[in-house]
């Protein structure tokens, strides 16, 4: 169950933001749509990830910050997981490290998608639950 292959569950077509938006801009969005954390790519490339943790230090440390740009707070350092690798890892990483939300990048740093902790928690729950009764229209694809 764990062996498949996370671009099989990952999310394809993820919410990006460009490291010159500003974090205003961001923030709405993240509300809006309810994402606590949004890859932040440039030409198609990982540069990082911006999370609502990110905006919640900027608010504390700078105010003022309304002209922000998300460049000036996201996180650089962020663990990646590609492809091919397996859902146990991703679920592993998700344990080990208390992430939510892992980029999915190919060898050249191109962001091919998202893979979270819910994903996991949803592709284990319908691979034992086929048929849900209390929550079909959130897990139904």
């Amino acid at each position: 169950m764990l062996n498949e292959e996370v671009r099989k569950i990952m999310s394809k077509d993820p919410v990006v933001v460009h490291p010159d938006d500003l974090v205003h801009e961001v923030s709405e969005m993240m509300t809006r749509k309810r994402i606590q954390q949004i890859p932040v790519v440039e030409n198609g490339k990982l540069e990082g990830l911006i999370t609502s943790y990110d905006l919640w230090k900027m608010s504390i440390q700078h105010p003022e910050g309304s002209k922000n740009k998300v460049k000036d707070v996201m996180t650089k350092n962020v663990l990646v997981i590609a492809p091919k690798d397996k859902v146990g890892t991703a679920a592993e990483l998700f344990i080990d490290k208390r992430f939510k939300t892992l980029p999915v990048v190919n060898l050249n740093n191109e962001l091919k998608g998202v893979i979270t902790a819910f994903d996991v928690i949803k592709y284990v729950f319908k691979k034992e639950y086929p048929n849900p009764i209390l929550y079909k229209e959130v897990l139904i694809d």
